[in-house]
């Protein structure tokens, strides 16, 4: 009878698939547990090394510490090397059960893994060298008395974060053309905007820095000078000011610029006037 046939069928299907069903159910119990086991060990085995401690660096970072972003190497680690065996125990469990195209899916998954971990770690190590940069624009500026030292560092550390981004994306093989392109536009208008405002805003900045350049060997603290219609003995004098001590005591700061664009007289050492 067809319904008896129909049945006997499906039990010899059943019989052939079931050693390969149990082979595969054992394998992934199996392999949760080793994933368990495995990730506790490289858990402890970081934290024994001290990873963790070696990361406060990282995490130390304005980008991360202000988003309350935390990198924990010990966690962060053996979460990877837990999925990634439970991943391959899922991939040989479907092997097992002759799942051709879930296999093939998982193998190409699992030849990606490697161009994914190392676009992360070129990313890792570019915020970290895009941070320590930062920082020696930053003293830089500061060391010249360049105003809006804190904001040309921070442009510094996103240009190169931007760019470093886009290499781990290269890295772990994404067509970035699109992406580049546009970041172009967007940079290129940004830091045209900037180039021109804060070329405006520090003019006076750049003449000081010239007049200082030109000027400060001629004239020397401890000297007295008239300039301005003002006369006093010079008590400071820096790339950016002289500051005066004039006759009846009081300190007059002027700016140093002055010194290329208006006369002045001095009146110890050496005669010279401009």
């Amino acid at each position: 009878m067809p319904a008896i046939s129909i049945l006997d069928e499906m039990i010899k299907t059943f019989a052939a698939f079931a050693p390969n069903f149990a082979g595969a159910v054992i394998v992934l119990i199996l392999g949760w547990i080793l994933s368990k086991i495995i990730a506790k060990i490289v858990k402890r085995v970081l934290r024994t090394v001290g990873a963790d401690k070696l990361a406060e660096r990282i995490n130390e970072i304005e980008l991360f510490s202000k988003n309350n972003i935390k990198i924990v190497p010990s966690t962060l680690f053996s979460k990877i090397v837990y999925y990634l065996l439970l991943f391959i125990t899922f991939f040989i469990s479907a092997d097992i059960l002759n799942m051709e195209v879930v296999s093939n899916l998982m193998a190409d998954i699992l030849n990606y893994l490697p161009l994914l971990f190392s676009g992360f770690l070129l990313f890792v190590i570019g915020v970290v060298a895009a941070d320590f940069i930062k920082g020696i624009v930053k003293t830089t500026c500061e060391s010249l008395a360049i105003p809006s030292a804190s904001m040309i560092a921070n442009i510094v550390f996103y240009f190169i974060l931007i760019n470093i981004f886009i290499l781990s994306l290269k890295q772990a093989a994404v067509k970035t053309d699109f992406i580049e392109t546009n970041l172009a536009i967007i940079f290129g208008g940004i830091v045209g905007a900037f180039a021109i405002g804060y070329g405006l805003a520090s003019r006076g900045l750049m003449a000081n820095y010239l007049a200082s350049f030109y000027n400060k060997p001629k004239i020397k603290v401890g000297e007295s000078i008239q300039i301005m219609g003002i006369k006093g003995e010079i008590l400071e004098m820096d790339n950016n000011v002289i500051v005066l001590k004039a006759p009846e005591g009081q300190k007059v700061v002027i700016p140093i610029s002055k010194l290329a664009s208006e006369p002045y007289e001095i009146f110890s050492g050496k005669n010279k006037s401009e």
